[in-house]
């Protein structure tokens, strides 16, 4: 299966002359008397990529639509209609969405809604969406799931798994690159979007985050109208974001816009370590009405909750660290950060990492976004992950897709924007959080459970320590008493200090010397 695949790759690319294109780039003499023989490729290079993109199925969309954000990457014509694939990939048959609809709520759409629009409104790679209004007046999106998804989706990644495994072993970069772990993860996320019961989830903690936020708005889940293949929400309304024009037109301030984009990504990744990783222009819209007594004008309107990433506490730390030290031009503090986290060889000299990370970031620092060539920078940072062996952390993945989703945003909004000062007033505010006294409250109440089952047993055991060392036994009281102190370590350094933990550690230090465990 996978070889006629892959020969449908070929076919597909060839018949849009794909492989033309490439060799037009290249500038060789031969490329346009001969690739072109025995095909017409009248059409311009965007459209016959587009349209390859598009016969070649979902994760060759969804590439397409990560490309189409990166206008300082692609030519313009070629970033124009890659632009089609985040809302208007040509739809399926209404009757199917229809069908699916029957069978998975159980009625009819005439039967479920006052009023159903068969013509769907958008369509995109995995899914796509129909208007309706609900017997009792409210206006609804209803999302239907692409018929025989996980089949194609699946087909598509064997190739992948397959592809990542040939490049790790015959490319030097291939285990560093940890190619098949990333393969992994965006297969991981792919089938959690083919459960649109999962997006609603993800929908409702977001709009639970940003509850009452004048920064973002996120269509409320009708739970009763909703299932693994339909979903059914709040209708939003507004404009697209990569309608320029039409924002102007509107009155919308676009430098305000970029700028609280930024927070709302920070927001999201380092406040509440859940963020929306399909940040696509397809998937946000600029509001410019009211709702139920509140207004949407000039605020962003999240859709498509398909794919969401989530960051442990260290990972935020840590890249909170690093972007902060960036910010402040501190390449010192980066290079020890990365040798502290492991993601390069400990043995990696820190002065030699601080100078070639300089050389990456200090020509771009100061300038706005109009004036930076992320493709040159890019390349830059990976000569030099390349040279020091820095492994890709395949849990960041998304996060490194979305942050280029907001940069592409960016960049459409305001190309004067300067991504350092805006954003790093919020870090050193969210840093300040976490140090600081609020920071110690906050950890103190997530430990409060652990610390109420383990603090009134510490007394009782350390006696029987005591007692079961006079005798000369270490039993199993001794390995429960191990077993707590290691448990309660951490939360002894976070709050034990203050509430009197000094004398109980002092106390723990005589049992151990008594012990001979120190």
């Amino acid at each position: 299966m996978r070889v006629f695949r892959l020969l449908k790759i070929l076919r597909v690319m060839w018949r849009y002359g794909l492989d033309q294109i490439a060799v037009d780039s290249l500038t060789l003499p031969f490329g346009t008397s001969v690739l072109r023989m025995g095909r017409d490729l009248s059409s311009p290079r965007g459209v016959r990529l587009r349209q390859a993109l598009e016969d070649l199925g979902p994760i060759f969309v969804k590439f397409g639509q990560v490309l189409s954000t990166r206008r300082d990457l692609l030519p313009e014509d070629v970033a124009e209609e890659l632009a089609h694939l985040q809302d208007r990939v040509p739809p399926f048959d209404s009757e199917l969405a229809i069908r699916q609809i029957e069978v998975s709520l159980g009625q009819h759409p005439s039967q479920l809604f006052a009023s159903f629009e068969r013509t769907p409104v958008a369509s995109a790679s995995i899914a796509q969406v129909h208007l309706a209004v609900l017997h009792d007046g409210r206006e609804v999106a209803v999302k239907v799931l692409r018929p025989n998804m996980r089949r194609a989706i699946d087909r598509d990644l064997a190739l992948l798994h397959t592809a990542a495994g040939l490049v790790e072993r015959l490319w030097s970069d291939g285990k560093r690159l940890r190619l098949r772990e990333v393969v992994d993860e965006f297969e991981k996320h792919l089938h959690d979007e083919l459960d649109l019961m999962r997006e609603a989830a993800n929908a409702s903690q977001l709009r639970r985050n940003f509850h009452n936020s004048s920064l973002l708005r996120v269509p409320e889940m009708y739970w009763d109208h909703c299932s693994e293949s339909v979903i059914v929400m709040e209708r939003m309304h507004g404009i697209p974001i990569s309608r320029i024009d039409a924002l102007r037109a509107a009155g919308i301030d676009l430098k305000k816009l970029s700028r609280e984009g930024v927070e709302i990504f920070f927001t999201q990744v380092f406040r509440h370590g859940f963020f929306h990783a399909d940040m696509h222009p397809g998937n946000i819209y600029v509001g410019t009405r009211e709702h139920n007594g509140g207004v949407d004008f000039n605020r962003y309107i999240a859709l498509d909750f398909g794919i969401v990433g989530t960051l442990t506490d260290f990972d935020k730390n840590y890249l909170a660290q690093n972007f902060l030290a960036f910010f402040r031009r501190d390449y010192k503090r980066v290079a020890t950060l990365h040798i502290e986290s492991g993601w390069v060889p400990k043995g990696t000299r820190e002065d030699e990492l601080e100078s070639a990370i300089r050389a990456c970031c200090e020509p771009i620092f100061d300038r706005p976004l109009s004036q930076i060539s992320f493709g040159q920078v890019l390349l830059r940072l990976f000569q030099t992950s390349r040279r020091f062996n820095v492994e890709i952390q395949p849990q960041l993945v998304l996060l490194q897709k979305t942050l280029l989703n907001i940069e592409g945003l960016g960049r459409q909004l305001d190309p004067e924007l300067d991504l350092w000062q805006t954003g790093k007033p919020f870090l050193e505010r969210w840093m300040q959080e976490q140090v600081g006294w609020q920071g110690f409250q906050e950890r103190l109440r997530n430990e409060a459970a652990h610390l109420s089952q383990v603090l009134p047993h510490l007394p009782r055991l350390l006696h029987q320590g005591l007692l079961r060392q006079a005798d000369g036994s270490h039993d199993e009281e001794l390995r429960k008493l191990n077993q707590v102190l290691i448990q309660t370590n951490r939360t002894i350094a976070l709050g034990l200090g203050i509430l009197g933990g000094a004398v109980i550690a002092l106390l723990l230090i005589i049992v151990l010397m008594r012990l001979h465990l120190v």
